[in-house]
């Protein structure tokens, strides 16, 4: 079983700032540093960590080579990676002194995603591999239908969750890995279990995931939940932490088969995570995430 993560390729640039700028304001950051980044290569880099055989899809420019060689020295297979002439997309971050992080994202090259490109790379899967998409290439809805129509499954991350996502085919989805406020977004309530009541209801074929940041996260399919807990740690960098939780959770749920598992592993992989600076950079191999003896929070 493989895993194609048709998805983004940033640089990040991340400055460190005692508070996020405010309207009107000029505030000289602490530090910058850059690193490789975007929720798609994070994502692939966080599910061959895991231990997924895990390929990515996606465009660069000239200047990208970097993000190809990083995904290479994950272990993620890059032959469905394309240089064009648009700039490589990149994100500026801030990163205040909690380590929460506020994100400008252009897409640059990860807009330029083709038909021809899409026929191209889905020839290369089938039926049973898994799709992991987000919110930061363009033709989203017409990769869902040709994959669906293929017969793969589909995990979506509606990240960043913005008009785009109301109108794609969210029917053909498998998997739903969201946040609260994605959640709250998509079931048009606030509320954890309202917001699952609602979309497992709408979706009664597909899983969800709602993470909950200090709260944790829940595991949704039909009337059954499962709740996981966080492992307690210094927070240094929140970037990654969504993506490492993504990409460990889907590579262990496709390898047991078992989401109580996948959501603990996937708990201890973002707690690393955060743990440290820089998005990719961050995320942990498998063994260290099975070995890390980590205090669990208090909810």
């Amino acid at each position: 079983m493989k895993v194609l993560n048709f998805g983004s390729l940033n640089m990040d640039m991340v400055y460190q700032m005692e508070h996020f700028i405010r309207s009107g304001e000029t505030f000289a950051a602490t530090r910058l540093d850059k690193f490789p980044g975007g929720k798609g290569l994070n994502q692939s880099i966080a599910l061959a960590k895991a231990g997924a055989c895990t390929y990515h899809a996606g465009s660069i420019g000239a200047d990208g080579g970097l993000l190809t060689e990083t995904l290479q020295a994950a272990g993620v297979d890059t032959r469905y990676v394309r240089t064009v002439e648009e700039v490589t997309g990149h994100a500026v971050i801030q990163v205040d002194r909690t380590g929460e992080n506020s994100i400008i994202l252009y897409a640059g090259a990860n807009g330029t995603v083709t038909s021809e490109q899409i026929d191209r790379v889905l020839a290369g899967f089938s039926a049973g591999d898994y799709l992991i998409l987000q919110n930061e290439i363009n033709k989203l809805d017409e990769i869902m239908e040709k994959a669906y129509a293929a017969g793969l499954k589909i995990v979506l991350n509606p990240s960043p969750m913005n008009e785009v996502i109301q109108t794609l085919p969210l029917d053909k989805v498998s998997v739903f890995m969201l946040n609260e406020i994605e959640g709250a977004e998509l079931a048009g309530e606030s509320e954890p279990e309202r917001i699952l009541s609602v979309l497992t209801d709408k979706y009664r074929e597909a899983e969800f995931v709602l993470t909950l940041g200090g709260k944790g996260s829940i595991y949704a399919k039909g009337e059954q939940r499962i709740r996981q807990g966080i492992y307690k740690v210094q927070a240094v960098d929140t970037t990654a932490a969504g993506d490492t939780f993504t990409g460990y959770f889907i590579s262990t749920l496709m390898q047991t088969n078992e989401p109580a598992r996948a959501l603990d592993i996937a708990a201890r992989a973002s707690a690393l995570a955060v743990s440290r600076k820089g998005a990719a950079p961050s995320i942990p191999d498998r063994e260290e995430v099975e070995q890390a003896a980590l205090p669990k929070a208090e909810n």
